[in-house]
């Protein structure tokens, strides 16, 4: 057995990789409750798009696109091959969906997420299901995504009762955002900020 060192004001995750080479074949889930849809979000502001990832991320320390310049964000984020929409509940705002088609026929999820307030209601997994029809009806033969230690820690699971096998499996070691002022203080308290001398 090994250790793996993690430099005082940096954090650590096990990131999993998954993936699907064909779409589920189980009945299409219907929404658990009216007003709910996946809407499409042509060319997003990158205002927009960091305060709907700041809602649905911050508690889990989502940062890599904080860490990004608006300029190189608005390039990934309004490329013609990436997709962006928000999952919504009537007129409210309440998750995000990004896809990224730059690698067709490979189709990766790079982020989809929920506000906490409404986890355990159902509402991923008939999300899921929807982004899973979006994918694999415009084209694509392979569908992955990637989770980590940062996230839900249901994610695996869920992803896996979806259809979704994991394929790969590394360590992942980033600044804190925390301590860049990038997220709050008190986000994601159970990984707590280790700041010092790494004597």
């Amino acid at each position: 057995m090994s250790t793996l060192p993690v430099p005082n004001g940096c954090i650590a995750a096990i990131v999993t990789h998954l993936e699907m080479t064909a779409p589920p074949t189980g009945p299409v889930s219907a929404p658990p409750r009216q007003g709910l849809s996946l809407r499409p979000v042509p060319n997003p502001s990158v205002a927009w798009y960091l305060c709907l990832y700041r809602a649905v991320g911050e508690d889990w320390l989502w940062a890599s696109r904080l860490f990004s310049s608006d300029a190189d964000l608005a390039a990934i984020i309004q490329h013609p091959e990436v997709a962006v929409y928000a999952i919504c509940d009537g007129e409210r705002e309440i998750g995000i969906v990004e896809l990224d088609r730059r690698a067709a026929p490979d189709c990766e999820i790079v982020f989809f997420g929920l506000v906490a307030e409404v986890l355990g209601q159902g509402i991923g997994r008939w999300a899921m299901g929807a982004v899973q029809r979006l994918a694999f009806g415009g084209g694509a033969n392979r569908l992955w995504l990637h989770t980590c230690t940062l996230d839900h820690p249901g994610a695996v699971e869920f992803y896996q009762a979806l259809g979704f096998r994991a394929f790969r499996r590394e360590v992942e070691i980033v600044p804190d955002p925390r301590l860049a002022g990038l997220t709050r203080r008190d986000a994601a308290p159970y990984h707590p900020v280790i700041v010092g001398s790494d004597a």
